[in-house]
C-alpha cells in the first residue's frame, strides 16, 4: 500500500468543497416555505447591536455585508442548508455567553449555538435571520488529572486537538469521529455523538461525567467537579447530552478519558451476503472479546463510490476483486504479540468456515491507517457527484440493510436511479448505498445525487422514517434532529411518548 500524508483527508475535503464552491444555494426558509419564522421573535436593530459592542470586542463580533453574507457560518458542508443570519458573536468567557442569553430573552431575539459546523442534520445552521453564538473562541483546556484520566476542557475545544492533548500522557478520547479535526467537544455532547468507538467504550451518557451549561436566560450550571459516583438526586447532565442546544448551551465537558491502547490492528474483509456479516460479527464478539475495538460493515457500492474518490491516490485493498460486502474489523489491546495472535487466529476461522472469501490484514500504522480510510471516506465519495441525502438510523441487526435494499427499489420504481448503472448521467440518483457500525446497530444510509431535489426528496421522506419505525428503530442514531429530521419528529415519538402521558399527575 501506499503512504498517505497527514494532509490526506483534510487535502480531500477542499477539494470536495471547492467543487460546491460555484453552486447556487437556496435560503432553507425558501426550499422549505411551509416552514414559517415565528412572530414572538423580533428583528435585530442598531440598539442590539450596540449592546454586543459594548459587551465584546470588535474581533468578536462579525456583521454582514453587501460583499459578506457569512456564508461559513449560514451554511452547512453538505451544502444543503442555507441560513440568513446577519450577526456572529464569539464570546471568549461564559460570563460573555450568560449576558447575552439573557439579554436575547429578554429582547427576544433568537440564537442558535454553534460548534464546528460539521453536522448532517442542519441543527447549527440558521433557518431564518437567528443571530448566530459560536463556540470557537471558548477552546481551552480546564485541566487534566493524570491518574483518573478527567479532562475537563472547554465546549469549543477541537476533538482532534483533545485527544492529541490526552494523547501525549497516554490516554485516549473514547470517542472517534470522521469529523474530528473540526468538530467541537461541546458539538459531539450536544448531538451524543457515537462514532467509531462506541462498541469499546460506550455512549457519551456514560464517559461524560459533568457538564457546564448556560440556560436561556443566563443562569449557569456547573456540575465539572462531579464525582463519578453520586447518587445525590437527578443527574441533570444527561438531559444536556443529545439536547442539540435545545435547553442550554453547554460551555464545558467533564469527560473520563481511557488508557491508550499499546497496539492496534486492522483487517479488511470481504463477504458475499449481509447474514455473513451478522455471523462474522458474532464470533468477531466470541472469539476476540476484550480486544475488538471497532467492527465496521460498508456495501458493494458505497466502496465503488470511493474507489472513484480514492483511485489516483491509494490502490484498493482488494484490488482486482469486488464483492457485495466489506468488514472492517479493529483490534486494540496492550499484548501485541497476543492480540495479533488471537486476530490472526480467528481469520483462520472465519476463512477455513466459508465465511470470509477474502481479505487483508494491516502489517503496520500506515496500512492500518489507510484501510481505515476506505470506511472513513464514503461520506465525502458519496457527495462527489452532486449531493447526498444521508439517514442516519438505528435497526434491529436482522432488518438493517434491509432499509437499503428497500430505499434502492423505491428509487429505482419512481424511475430516479438506473439500477445497473449507477453513472447512468441521465438519471438524478446513483444510488442509495449502506455502511455503518454493526456493534450498535447503526446503520448510515447515504442516497447519492447529482443534485439536490424535491422530487427525490419526497420519494425519500417519510419513506425512510416510516421504515424505521415499522421495525422499532430510531429514525435518528447519533446525528441528531437538527432541522431535517425536526418535521418528521412526531413519527418516532409518537408510539414511544404515549405511555407517559399523564405521568407527571403520579406526582
Amino acid at each position: 500500500m501506499q503512504k498517505l500524508s497527514p494532509l490526506f483527508r483534510r487535502n480531500h475535503l477542499f477539494k470536495l468543497l471547492a467543487s460546491f464552491g460555484k453552486r447556487y444555494l437556496s435560503l432553507t426558509s425558501e426550499t422549505y416555505p411551509e416552514v414559517k419564522r415565528s412572530p414572538n421573535f423580533k428583528k435585530l436593530t442598531k440598539q442590539d447591536i450596540t449592546f454586543f459592542q459594548s459587551l465584546l470586542s470588535k474581533q468578536e463580533i462579525i456583521q454582514a455585508t453587501p460583499t459578506d453574507s457569512l456564508t461559513t457560518y449560514n451554511e452547512d458542508w453538505m451544502k444543503k442548508y442555507k441560513g440568513n443570519s446577519q450577526l456572529v458573536l464569539k464570546p471568549k468567557t461564559v460570563p460573555q455567553i450568560s449576558e447575552i442569553l439573557k439579554y436575547c430573552q429578554k429582547e427576544k431575539l433568537a440564537v442558535v449555538p454553534q460548534g464546528g459546523n460539521t453536522g448532517l442534520v442542519g441543527g447549527s445552521i440558521p433557518i431564518f435571520d437567528e443571530i448566530i453564538l459560536s463556540l470557537s473562541n471558548l477552546n481551552k483546556i480546564r485541566s487534566f488529572d493524570l491518574v483518573s484520566g478527567i479532562l475537563k476542557c472547554d465546549a469549543g475545544l477541537v476533538l482532534e486537538s483533545a485527544s492529541d492533548f490526552v494523547s501525549e500522557y497516554d490516554y485516549l478520547v473514547p470517542l472517534d469521529l470522521g469529523a474530528k479535526g473540526s468538530c467541537q467537544m461541546g458539538g459531539v455532547v450536544a448531538t451524543n455523538a457515537g462514532g467509531l468507538r462506541l462498541l469499546k467504550y460506550g455512549s457519551l451518557h456514560g464517559s461524560v461525567l459533568g457538564l457546564e451549561v448556560v440556560l436561556a436566560d443566563g443562569r449557569i450550571l456547573n456540575s465539572l467537579d462531579a464525582a463519578r459516583k453520586d447518587n445525590t438526586g437527578y443527574d441533570w447532565k444527561q438531559l444536556f447530552i443529545g439536547s442539540e442546544g435545545t435547553l442550554g448551551i453547554i460551555t464545558a465537558v467533564s469527560i473520563l478519558t481511557v488508557p491508550k491502547p499499546k497496539c492496534n490492528n486492522v483487517a479488511f474483509l470481504a463477504v458475499n451476503e449481509f447474514k455473513d456479516v451478522l455471523k462474522v460479527f458474532k464470533r468477531a464478539k466470541m472469539e476476540l472479546n476484550e480486544i475488538l475495538s471497532a467492527f465496521e460493515f460498508m456495501d458493494n457500492k458505497s466502496q465503488v463510490l470511493t474507489q472513484e474518490y480514492l483511485s489516483k491516490d491509494i490502490a484498493f485493498p482488494l484490488e482486482g476483486n469486488e464483492y457485495p460486502f466489506y468488514i472492517l474489523i479493529e483490534t486494540s489491546g496492550s499484548n501485541k504479540e497476543h492480540d495479533d495472535s488471537k486476530l490472526e487466529t480467528f481469520l483462520e476461522n472465519v476463512i477455513s468456515d466459508e465465511l470470509v472469501v477474502d481479505g487483508t490484514m494491516a502489517q503496520d500504522e500506515s496500512e492500518l491507517q489507510n484501510l481505515w480510510n476506505w470506511r472513513e471516506m464514503i461520506p465525502e465519495s458519496t457527495q462527489l457527484n452532486g449531493g447526498v441525502y444521508k439517514y442516519d438510523v438505528s435497526l434491529p441487526l436482522e432488518h438493517l440493510y434491509s432499509l437499503v435494499e428497500a430505499t434502492n427499489t423505491r428509487l429505482a420504481d419512481a424511475g430516479l436511479m438506473n439500477t445497473k448503472n449507477m453513472f447512468d448521467s441521465t438519471k438524478p440518483v446513483l444510488s442509495a448505498v449502506g455502511f455503518g457500525h454493526i456493534g450498535d446497530g447503526n446503520l448510515h444510509l447515504n442516497v447519492s445525487v447529482r443534485n439536490y431535489d424535491k422530487n427525490i426528496e419526497k420519494v425519500l421522506e417519510p419513506f425512510v422514517y416510516e421504515y424505521v419505525s415499522s421495525k422499532k428503530g430510531s429514525i435518528s442514531a447519533e446525528h441528531g434532529l437538527g432541522f431535517q429530521k425536526k418535521i418528521i419528529f412526531h413519527i418516532q415519538k409518537a408510539r414511544k411518548n404515549k405511555n407517559l402521558k399523564g405521568f407527571q399527575s403520579l406526582f
